[in-house]
């Protein structure tokens, strides 16, 4: 028997932006990017980036993330 691992499987799967916490974490935040949690962390530290610092932690908007997304595909 084999078994095949599908996007189902994982935990922060989304399937529409919809469905991304209106807060992200790191963690949450390269899950939605499909990038490495370092490189989550480097882009919250950047400096142009909308960060929300809570204490220790560092956060983005849902919203924020878009925009930030958006501004960037219409510079390319």
């Amino acid at each position: 028997m084999t078994t095949t691992a599908t996007t189902a499987n994982k935990p922060n799967a989304y399937y529409s932006f919809s469905e991304v916490p209106v807060v992200l974490n790191a963690n949450q935040l390269a899950s939605v990017l499909n990038i490495s949690l370092t490189n989550a962390y480097c882009l919250l530290r950047s400096e142009n980036f909308p960060t929300l610092r809570i204490g220790r932690r560092l956060l983005v908007s849902r919203d924020n993330l878009l925009n930030r997304m958006n501004e960037n595909s219409l510079a390319s």
